[in-house]
This record gives C-alpha cells, structure tokens and sequence, in this order.
C-alpha cells in the first residue's frame, strides 16, 4: 500500500491530457481510474475550463486551425482512449473541427466519462496544434504550478 497522497481531481486533469499528448493508454487509464462521482464531475469541469482557455489562446494569437492537422492529431491522440469511446471522441472532435459542435454535445450529455475523454482529447488536438508535443507540455506543467499555488494560496488564507 503506498503513502502517498491520492491525487486530486486537478491532477489527475492534467495527467489525462499529458496522457493523451504523449499518446500514452497506461497513462491515460491511470489517471482517470477509481474516480468517484464527484471527482468525474470536477474533472470534467477542469478539463472544460482549460478547453475554453485553449481555443481563447488561439483566438487571441490569430491562430486558426486547420482542418486536416486537427483531424492528424486527433486519429493520433484518439488513438489511446478506450475501446468504447476511441470512435465517438474520434468523429465528434473530427465534426467540431469542421464546425459542428452538435456530436461533441451529445456525447458529453450522455455519458460523464465519454465527456471526460472526449474533452481530453479536445485539449490535447488544440494544444498539439497550438504549440507542439514540447511546448505544449511545457505549457501545461506551467498551469499546472499556477493552479496549485492559487488554490494552496487560497486554502492558507493568503
């Protein structure tokens, strides 16, 4: 049995789109396994804010996708989600893309995990497209030291 403190829902956010950026299943599985009800909502909720933060990023550069490089990256990152959502993720973030956003609703408002995956993708496509594997990763071990230090700044009254 190990000490070490279970990671918490924000971690284990940044570990599922780490996971999907490096194109890693174990990685993927591990970060998002024994979640609880709760933990799966605050996941997605974290994951969705950092969807959000990444298209405003790339509204704000002037970047614009381009089709065909979100669709590469996300055959390649899509890849390693499970079995049962690998095709749904795949052509729901293969319609956003192109501009249909109505497959990326139905998924998430049918099934929690599905959404999870699904948004994990979302991020990893965009910040693959964005910044590249490196930067990228750079990017979110960034957010990840400021998301930590404003919670633990928040929680020790400073």
């Amino acid at each position: 049995m190990s000490d070490a403190e279970p990671k918490t829902p924000h971690e284990r956010a940044m570990d599922v789109v780490r996971g999907y950026t490096n194109r890693d299943a174990v990685a993927v599985e591990e970060a998002l396994s024994a979640l609880d009800a709760g933990s799966w909502i605050e996941v997605y909720a974290i994951l969705s804010g950092l969807l959000r933060s990444t298209i405003s990023i790339m509204e704000l550069t002037g970047r614009r996708w381009q089709v065909g490089e979100l669709v590469r990256h996300t055959d390649e990152v899509a890849a390693v989600a499970p079995p049962h959502h690998e095709f749904a993720i795949a052509e729901a973030t293969r319609a956003w893309a192109r501009g249909d956003e109505s497959a990326m609703r139905a998924l998430s408002g049918q099934d929690l995990p599905g959404a999870v995956h699904m948004t994990a993708v979302g991020v990893a496509v965009l910040g693959l497209a964005l910044w590249g594997r490196p930067k990228f990763l750079a990017v979110l071990d960034e957010f990840h030291e400021t998301a930590t230090a404003l919670v633990n700044d928040r929680f020790s009254g400073g």
